[in-house]
């Protein structure tokens, strides 16, 4: 694995197969340089942020850095087991009925509020939305079980669909953001001071919010397709908390990097790929307990939009290789989500399972994927 020097432990994990953007690379040096910087890991899906790259981890000691975590806080991925079944499958059926997905605000948000213990704000209308970007709604199938002991500890059943929901804190997580930035730039806060209590009680309620988000996306899709279904997981991988590495406390930031010390976890490929469900394993503390969210992107989304307009029709993407359909009226965010834009996702997994820090139990195939149906 290869693996940089910096005035802190500066570490890329990634295996000559895999390519990382230089500029990715540029940008976790100037973070390895911040005052009380201790460790800052790019993991195999890193790539170039706003400023600071995506699909890393930082750890400080006695100095928070909200504009590492950016405005999506508590963004995140829950897994849900539904009771639908692999040999009943109505793709197309569902596939007309979910085009009223964003239109699903049957008077459910206060309920939901109240049901996950959250107040009111400006923000109930966005609640249950999963947002531009990358974020989704995807009903999988289990192609195959690569670990049977790990899997059968899931809890997961081979003969039914899964649920897999990507989504974040929409513009609450942008609202506070923004107020940090504002006062402070790019700068540190020392964790006793005003501006940094302050921070983490908005940062807790913002990652609150997004789970319950999460859990709405995944409560009104399945209501739609006629079913239930039960969470299996869910982990927030934008998030800044206190914690132990290496028998030091302090300050663990991960910016797109999925959780290790929370159980198993769902390593999400692009829509014309699979998705791995993976356990950690082995030692975590030089990875700063974190691993790849998902394939991590290759291509900028203006050069993604750029390279293959002239190329596909954009009714052309409605479909993949793997047999998967997406739902996605949006003709840019089409585009710029094609999974020619994403790195290969089997390359990623790997780098993490040869440097042993996860046994992958399954691979899950996309079936169909909810983007939007709003133009």
């Amino acid at each position: 694995m290869d693996t940089l020097k910096a005035p802190c432990l500066f570490k890329i994990i990634a295996s000559p197969k895999n390519w990382i953007e230089g500029e990715a690379i540029k940008q976790l040096q100037n973070t390895a340089k911040f005052p009380g910087m201790e460790m800052a890991v790019g993991l195999p899906d890193l790539h170039p942020g706003k400023g600071s790259p995506i699909g890393a981890a930082f750890f400080t000691k006695n100095i928070l850095y909200p504009y590492l975590i950016g405005n999506d806080i508590g963004c995140g991925m829950g897994l849900w087991q539904t009771d639908l079944k692999k040999n009943k499958i109505k793709r197309d059926r569902w596939v007309k009925k979910l085009y009223a997905l964003e239109n699903q605000r049957n008077n459910d948000t206060k309920a939901w509020l109240e049901k996950d213990n959250l107040k009111s704000n400006k923000w109930d209308d966005s609640l249950g939305t999963i947002g531009g970007g990358n974020h989704f709604a995807e009903l999988q199938t289990i192609e195959s079980i690569e670990d049977t002991e790990r899997f059968q500890k899931t809890g997961l059943s081979q003969k039914h669909l899964l649920l897999l929901v990507h989504s974040g804190s929409r513009g609450f997580g942008e609202e506070i953001l923004r107020k940090h930035v504002d006062q402070f730039k790019n700068n540190g806060i020392h964790e006793e001071s005003e501006a940094a209590i302050q921070y983490m009680k908005e940062h807790d309620h913002a990652k609150k919010w997004a789970f319950s988000n999460r859990g709405l996306i995944a409560h009104r899709f399945l209501a739609i397709v006629g079913t239930k279904g039960r969470p299996v997981l869910d982990v927030c991988h934008n998030s800044l908390s206190h914690t132990k590495i290496n028998n030091r406390f302090g300050w663990l930031h991960r910016k797109g990097a999925a959780p290790s010390d929370e159980g198993f976890i769902v390593i999400s490929g692009s829509r014309g790929s699979f998705s791995y469900l993976v356990s950690p394993a082995g030692e975590q503390n030089d990875n700063c307990f974190s691993l790849a969210h998902g394939a991590g992107r290759k291509w900028k989304r203006s050069e993604t939009r750029g390279r293959l307009k002239n190329k596909y029709p954009y009714q052309s993407l409605w479909k993949t290789k793997l047999g998967g359909v997406v739902i996605c009226n949006n003709k840019d965010l089409l585009y710029e989500e094609a999974p020619q834009a994403y790195k290969n996702i089997e390359i990623v997994v790997n780098d993490l399972r040869e440097a042993g820090l996860i046994k992958v139990v399954a691979l899950l195939r996309p079936l169909i994927t909810y983007k939007t149906w709003k133009a």
